[in-house]
């Protein structure tokens, strides 16, 4: 497999639109784990490209995230296997070893692998991490997205990684 480097805001538009359907957060710490996202964004603070993740406290991704400081997205580029999406949306890295459903890829910088089957990466080492601040929230957004089912009262804490690579895996 090769890996054709690439200006990640060239970008900008299909990530956009991969995310409001769910991209792929990965993270290596005890062992590879991948969790679906849809929330995130690119942009620019203090002067570098960076990509922001929003993990709920409770996600076995979070203790990964904050001991390695580093992660990877992972996007498609195309249609995308109704498998992982929902073995990776639904089930925990705590009970599923979930590179048995992918084919990981070494990364180029840090030590995140990427997905070949999402073949869009990007790299990301962790600049600052922030747990929400709940008087802050205004109170229809934590009725909405914080005051229901299992995730009742289960906050996200917001990770800012600075990109350090950018490329989409090729066969």
């Amino acid at each position: 497999m090769t890996k054709e480097k690439i200006n990640v805001f060239d970008y900008a538009e299909t990530i956009d639109k991969a995310i409001k359907k769910g991209v792929l957060l990965n993270t290596n710490g005890e062992k590879f784990n991948s969790m679906v996202i849809g929330w995130g964004h690119l942009g620019i603070i203090w002067s570098m490209e960076t990509f922001v993740v929003y993990v709920r406290q409770s996600r076995y991704t979070k203790p990964q995230l904050d001991r390695t400081k580093e992660f990877t997205i992972s996007v498609p580029l195309g249609e995308t296997d109704p498998e992982i999406f929902r073995v990776f949306g639904s089930l925990s890295g705590r009970d599923v070893n979930k590179a048995d459903y992918v084919t990981l890829v070494e990364p180029s910088v840090n030590h995140t692998p990427g997905i070949k089957e999402y073949p869009l990466t990007i790299e990301c080492e962790v600049l600052y991490a922030q747990d929400q601040d709940l008087d802050k929230i205004p109170e229809e957004v934590i009725k909405h997205y914080y005051i229901k089912g299992s995730d009742e009262g289960d906050f996200h804490t917001a990770y800012i990684g600075k990109i350090v690579d950018a490329y989409i895996i090729k066969d």
